[in-house]
């Protein structure tokens, strides 16, 4: 086989493999590939070859990663999913809150969630809360004070 083929394959496997990848690296690596295709139709030294597809590659990886994720992984990084999703939301007391007893129940929109309370040593079933995090399966939530948020909004 002439080492042409042997690259083209090279870098046709790098490229297919890049489709069931999501980090946008093994595709330099398939291109660094295809420059030692080109390298091979200038000499025949393997040495030389494998040196140009390694820096190729190198080179690729380390211009446009930054470039990658400045303007992907920026849209990316501002979605909120899943659980963490409900900090910051408020809702309702539905089984008292007891540092005692460990837990009470909260409803945040229309589902259920078991909750602990982050400051107090219980807080009332009824009470508005708002949620400040998620350890484990709970929400920490805190009682809304509405004189202290009427006092911020005058």
């Amino acid at each position: 086989m002439l080492m042409w083929q042997f690259w083209l394959i090279v870098a046709g496997v790098f490229l297919i493999a890049e489709i069931f990848t999501t980090g946008f690296l093994i595709f330099w690596v398939g291109i660094g590939a295809l420059f030692a295709m080109l390298s091979s139709f200038v000499t025949d030294n393997v040495i030389i070859q494998t040196t140009v597809f390694v820096i190729a590659s190198a080179l690729f990886i380390l211009l446009t990663r930054p470039l990658v994720k400045k303007y992907v992984a920026k849209d990316q990084d501002n979605v909120v999913t899943n659980a963490k999703a409900i900090i910051g939301k408020t809702g309702v007391v539905t089984q008292n809150i007891s540092k005692i007893e460990g837990a009470g129940l909260v409803k945040i929109g229309e589902e259920v969630w078991s909750a602990i309370s982050n400051s107090c040593d219980e807080i009332k079933k009824g009470t508005e809360i708002k949620v400040l995090d998620i350890e484990g399966v709970k929400l920490v939530v805190d009682p809304i004070d509405i004189k202290s948020e009427t006092e911020q909004v005058n």
